[in-house]
Formats: structure tokens, sequence, C-alpha cells
């Protein structure tokens, strides 16, 4: 049992258990591919790159050949685990079972954990594995992802037309591709104070829903406070923006929750819960990342 539970001993007739503020569980599996997988690794996918025709210039010449190259883009796995045990003793002295909660606070935990992976993915720190045997480091930036930078200023639609444009240069299929920038409430706050953001004589239509700005310029917003800072720059955020096909989720075990009885720990009861996962990017095209000061 938790050295804390103590804390939740009642006297009273009515007691709940209330899970205290976090994010609950994942916000960006739906908006990156997925696949489920076994082994050591995985190729998330055969790349084959862009090829060009040349012009006929004589009649009845030689079929030219043109080499069309390929590529692979890997992922690799982590194992996630959590577990905690809830006394029999402690069981009589509350007036819940704390068995519910304390499989939801496990799935949630392991639910940001793949949030985690997929924003490390993202960043501009992070090499991808590559090539044929996964053995190639792929970086950021000389893969063709783009840097929006700081410039002493937080998120701005100046900074979301500079990320499209990356986009668009990077010949990434912005009307048909789900587009999706990552934020904390402080770059949210800060576009509520652009006014080309929120202001109806320079939109077409109304972008705030209750407060809240969930699509603008083609992208759809996520909130998550799980978003680091550059190391470089302290108090910068790196807020990564990408195409869904972009980003890849691989899956070698979901979030499971057993609970069980442990007869080594006086048959106190166990939840716990675990998960194999990892994340990649699979195009630095179709990734950028707008630092906020």
């Amino acid at each position: 049992m938790s050295s804390f539970v103590t804390t939740a001993f009642v006297q009273q007739y009515k007691a709940n258990v209330q899970l205290k503020l976090q994010q609950m569980g994942s916000r960006l599996r739906s908006a990156v591919t997925v696949e489920t997988y076994m082994g050591k690794a995985a190729k998330a996918v055969e790349q084959v790159g862009p090829v060009e025709a040349v012009a006929r210039t004589t009649r009845h010449g030689d079929t030219p050949l043109i080499h069309t190259p390929h590529d692979a883009r890997w992922v690799h796995p982590k194992d996630y685990e959590w577990a905690d045990l809830i006394d029999d003793q402690d069981k009589l002295r509350m007036l819940i079972d704390p068995q519910s909660p304390y499989s939801r606070n496990a799935a949630v935990a392991l639910g940001r954990s793949i949030d985690r992976a997929i924003i490390t993915a993202m960043d501009s720190d992070t090499t991808a594995k590559t090539g044929e045997d996964g053995d190639v480091n792929t970086a950021f930036v000389a893969g063709g992802g783009t840097i929006v930078a700081a410039g002493g200023t937080g998120m701005s639609v100046a900074k979301l037309r500079a990320a499209k444009l990356a986009l668009m240069n990077a010949d990434v299929d912005v009307d048909n591709e789900d587009l999706f920038v990552a934020i904390k409430g402080k770059e949210h706050d800060e576009l509520l104070q652009d006014t080309l953001a929120v202001n109806l004589d320079y939109t077409t239509k109304p972008v705030l829903v209750e407060g809240r700005i969930f699509q603008f310029m083609g992208f759809n917003f996520i909130h998550t406070q799980l978003l680091g800072d550059d190391p470089a720059a302290p108090g910068t955020t790196r807020c990564p923006c990408w195409a869904r096909s972009g980003v890849h989720l691989g899956m070698w075990n979901d979030i499971n929750v057993k609970i069980s009885e442990r007869a080594d720990k006086s048959y106190s009861t166990q939840v716990y819960a675990k998960g194999t996962f990892g994340a990649t990017r699979i195009e630095e095209g179709k990734c950028v990342e707008i630092e906020c000061a």
C-alpha cells in the first residue's frame, strides 16, 4: 500500500477517491499512425524516394532505367510498468475499495508515457533510425525537419504561418493531411492574445469554442503540459507541429492492467499495469518544431 494511503482513512460514512490533477491518459495517440509489432525492433515503413522522368530524344532509343531509391524507418520498443499494493487492513479502515481508482491511475500514467514517447520522437534532438537494417541515424534538420526559432516571442500566427510554409515547401499535402500542433496552456493563451487568430476581421469563421482554440489555419491544436523545454535555452518550449503520416507509434503490448493477490506480501492486493511501445518520425519533412520563448 502506498505510504500516503493513511490520508484516505475516514471516520464518516461517505467517502470518495478522486484522482488529483493530471493529464488523463494519452492525447497524442490518435494524432499519429499506429501499428502492432513483435520482436526487438520493427520496420515501421518501407520508403520509396522521388524519381524524375527523362525526355525522349530519339526514335527507337534504349529504354532508360531510373534507379528508384529505397529506405526504411525503424521503431524500437521500451517496456513500461506500474504497481502498488492495497492491504486488507487498510480496506477495513476505508469506506471505499481503492482498486478501481488505482487501476485508473495506473492506466492514465501509462497513457502519459505514450505521449512522452511520441513527443521525444518528434524532438529535434532525437535521431531516427533508418536504413534497411536500422543502423543509420537521421538527424532532425539533416533529414528535412524545420525549426521555427523562438526569436524572443511566444506562440503566434506568424510562427504558425512559418510552420505551414515549411510543410508546403517540403511538399506535404496540406489539403488532405491531418495537421497537428501540440501546445501548453501558455502557448494557447498567447494565441488568444493574437488579434490575427481570434478577430473575425481576419478570419472567415470563428475559431473560439467556449474560450478554446481547437482548429486554426488548418492545424488541430492538442493541449498537453508534457512538452519539454529546449535544453540549450531554459524557458523556451518546443511545440511540435506535424502531419499525421509523419509520426508513428509502434505497439508491442498495449496498456494492460491486472489485479491479483500477492502471497509474498501478506496476501495484499496488487494493482499492476504494463505496456511496451515506441515512437519514431517517419519523415522529417512532415515535422516542424516551433520554439516559444
